[in-house]
């Protein structure tokens, strides 16, 4: 059994003296664990570093088994991102994050390559959170349980749509959601393609994807939100940036 193809390093656990096991996102055969032998020497550490883009051929001698990973790097800024505790901290979180939500071994392209955009971005302070709250929506939508925020599920009109139903993931505009707004979610502009991000939008964002994710995905399967993803939201805090 074998397979090769890009990937993104999601984490890197050590494994005996010398190996690591990697687990890796790739867009044809999703998360994806495998053994990669000499893996604390000098010239593969730099290269298994979370976030890093690397070629990756896996082979086992059965489909079920972990299997081995041969390893060459393709973009590596990972190095780069160690530098900002801020991007580290979005890095670690976006990480973690399909770590918890993706089923091992399937396919999710979308969400491969919205995390390829997500980390050309991770320069750019002013650009990269909405784009990771974009992803976390991106990984709603493409494990089923994506958000409508195309028109009100009241009226159906496509205008002045402001928060999302908690309970049915559906639009609402803003004359249907005053009456009940304590008990819905804000709606940032920028989810709907607005192009803006107004002051504490992101923050609006990070609650929005959150909910949803925990309780649609992650609750179901006894699992919570990651402290990575907490840790990301104290850091752009510390920023100014919600």
């Amino acid at each position: 059994m074998e397979w090769s193809d890009s990937g993104i390093i999601l984490a890197v656990r050590p494994h005996g003296e010398t190996s690591a096991i990697i687990e890796v996102l790739t867009p044809g055969q999703g998360r994806h664990a495998g053994l990669v032998k000499g893996a604390r020497s000098r010239a593969l550490r730099p290269i298994l570093q979370p976030g890093n883009e690397i070629r990756v051929a896996w082979r086992a001698r059965l489909a079920e088994h972990l299997g081995q990973f041969q390893v060459e790097p393709d973009s590596l800024g990972a190095g780069i991102v160690m530098e900002d505790r801020t991007a580290l901290a979005g890095l670690n979180a976006a990480c973690a994050m399909a770590i918890l939500a993706l089923p091992e071994r399937e396919q999710h392209e979308a969400v491969y390559d919205g995390f390829r955009v997500f980390l050309t971005a991770l320069e750019d302070i002013d650009i990269w959170p909405a784009l990771y709250v974009r992803w976390e929506a991106g990984l709603l939508s493409d494990l089923g349980y994506g958000l409508d925020w195309e028109k009100c599920a009241v009226t159906g009109t496509t205008e002045d749509l402001t928060h999302i139903s908690p309970r049915t993931g559906r639009a609402v505009c803003a004359e249907e959601a005053a009456p009940y707004a304590p008990k819905l979610l804000e709606l940032p502009g920028f989810l709907q393609g607005s192009g803006q991000i107004a002051e504490g939008d992101i923050a609006k964002g990070l609650e929005l994807t959150g909910y949803f994710l925990e309780r649609r995905v992650l609750w179901p399967v006894d699992k919570q939100l990651p402290d990575a993803r907490e840790r990301l939201i104290s850091a752009l805090e510390r920023e100014g940036r919600l």
